[in-house]
């Protein structure tokens, strides 16, 4: 069984990405700029905000931190978010999800300007991944996903894939990607969620099984076929007095028993987890690229 090493090929990405930033610096006198707004004091969503912020300034990309009170108002948020719109300097606009409970959260998504959707949740991009056109956005841990099976060359044209969990972040749009007549494409995918009759044994059909249901340890071994390529997107804490902070990450997978029997694993963590800050950061140089008339990087899919 070969592990998949996302926490190495995010490395790499982000080095190529690192690469290409520098090259329009030099060539075109441009610089990416990436705005991450955060509201509230939830601190996991406090984590992965720094952990955004300090990847871009590793790759030389222009990046703003706001940070707003959990009292802030809907006018407040969308108001910052017209002001980022406007801005030249400004490529690319993250909201952290989850914003507190009295913010409207589709608001906030449909307010972006599609150009700068690089998280890809705005119904326009939404609507040009579903129909195929790639000179838009696509989400940035599904398209992490797609990476990592171009880069341990997986084959998945005409095999079987099975998505288990159907949210807009991972599920859907991985439906999409994996059957998009594409190199790195052209699967027959199946999309299981918690109202799936039998699910085990339709899990158990997947030549490619993407586990993103946020259950940890769903996944056991008897519920996958020999050979299979298992992506596992949950990241669960569990309790664990024997850990230093009391508890530890898990997949949606039991790593144990699903790895005697698979071909290619991601574990948790180190897997997926590291892909979906380094496609960020490419699909901040994307939506640069594209706001200036200029070509952006290839990707496979």
């Amino acid at each position: 069984m070969t592990i998949i090493d996302g926490k190495s090929v995010g490395a790499t990405l982000a080095a190529e990405t690192g690469d290409f930033v520098r090259s329009l610096g030099t060539s075109q006198n441009l610089k990416p700029g990436l705005a991450v707004v955060i509201v509230g004091n939830d601190p996991a969503s406090r984590i992965y905000v720094n952990h955004k912020v300090k990847k871009a300034a590793e790759l030389a990309i222009h990046s703003v931190k706001h940070e707003l009170p959990e009292n802030a108002s809907q006018a407040d948020v969308l108001g910052l978010i017209e002001v980022l719109n406007q801005d030249p300097a400004i490529h690319g606009i993250l909201v952290q999800s989850p914003p507190p409970a009295h913010i409207d959260e589709r608001r906030i998504i449909e307010t972006i300007t599609p150009e700068k959707d690089v998280d890809c949740f705005h119904p326009y991009n939404v609507g040009k991944l579903a129909i195929g056109d790639t000179d838009g956005f696509v989400p940035c841990t599904p398209a992490g996903i797609m990476v990592l099976l171009q880069r341990y060359d997986i084959t998945v044209a005409g095999r079987h894939a099975v998505v288990v969990g159907r949210s807009n972040i991972v599920g859907r749009p991985m439906t999409l990607l994996l059957s998009r007549k594409s190199r790195y494409g052209n699967a027959t995918v199946t999309l299981c969620h918690s109202r799936t009759a039998d699910i085990a044994d339709v899990i158990r059909q997947g030549d490619i099984v993407v586990a993103a249901i946020g259950k940890p340890g769903f996944i056991t071994g008897d519920m996958v076929k020999p050979g299979c390529v298992i992506i596992d997107v949950g990241i669960n804490r569990v309790d664990d007095p024997t850990a230093k902070r009391g508890y530890r990450l898990v997949g949606d997978t039991d790593f144990e028993s699903v790895s005697q029997k698979a071909s290619y694993m991601t574990p948790v963590p180190g897997g997926v987890g590291p892909m979906t800050i380094a496609m960020l950061m490419a699909n901040t140089v994307r939506a640069c690229c594209l706001q200036n008339g200029l070509a952006p990087p290839d990707h496979p899919f």
